[in-house]
């Protein structure tokens, strides 16, 4: 499997290459987002490891860039910047995962490993609950009948939420189970994807599926 790593500092360039030739992946590592960008939309790679501060192009845009060109490829950001506003920006550009730096090099094989494991998986048939349909091959859904468009991060959660109908899920076990997370942040983070979803889910239609049940999470729930 071929892995493209985008990230400026040398020091850190190296440590992961070399740490993931080890584990037998083809690495290639771009130094700066144009030649990162340029490398991820030419290449055929199965996992780009991406840094947010970059010279000549910054990871962000970078991203936004490269889904933009239709380019499904997982992505996973590294970055210094781990507040819930800097996690969101990511998820919301079009990341598959966000990994705090300082970082062990077994959690980044980790999460590597996730993502790989992620994008060769076919899911199977189609999932329903009241008038909606999921489709987890196309990643496609729809309410009534009508398509709606999801982002990865949505589209994941409300997976999560139609394999466990009528379950209440605790914000930890959203960010453990759709970000594959366990750090505290994250589960802020649920909140703000829980609105999203509402927003686009439940917001022109009479009845409301996405439940708050107070002091304990979230259910997908009928009348």
């Amino acid at each position: 499997m071929k892995i493209l790593v985008i990230e400026d500092e040398k020091k850190v360039a190296g440590f992961i290459k070399r740490g993931l030739e080890k584990e037998e992946y083809t690495v290639v590592v771009a130094h700066d987002g144009a030649e990162g960008l340029n490398q991820a939309l030419t290449g055929d790679y199965t996992i780009v490891i991406l840094d947010l501060t970059l010279p000549q192009k910054d990871g962000l845009t970078l991203l936004r860039e490269l889904r933009e060109a239709g380019s499904q490829v997982p992505v996973l950001i590294l970055s210094a910047r781990g507040t819930t506003e800097d996690i969101v920006s990511g998820l919301d550009a079009g990341s598959d995962g966000y990994l705090p730096k300082p970082f062990e090099f077994a959690e980044l094989l980790a999460r590597v490993k996730v993502l790989l494991r992620r994008s060769s998986q076919d899911r199977g048939a189609e999932v329903f609950f009241a008038d909606l349909r999921l489709d987890p091959v196309s990643h496609k859904v729809w309410r009534g009948g009508k398509e709606i468009d999801l982002t990865g991060k949505e589209y994941g959660l409300l997976e999560y939420l139609m394999r466990n109908p009528g379950t209440v899920v605790t914000r930890k076990q959203i960010a453990e189970n759709v970000w594959e997370e366990t750090f505290d942040v994250f589960t802020n983070i649920a909140d703000v994807y829980v609105n999203y979803l509402r927003k686009k889910v439940d917001a022109d239609f009479p009845a409301k599926l996405i439940r708050t049940v107070r002091g304990q999470g979230y259910a997908l729930l009928e009348d």
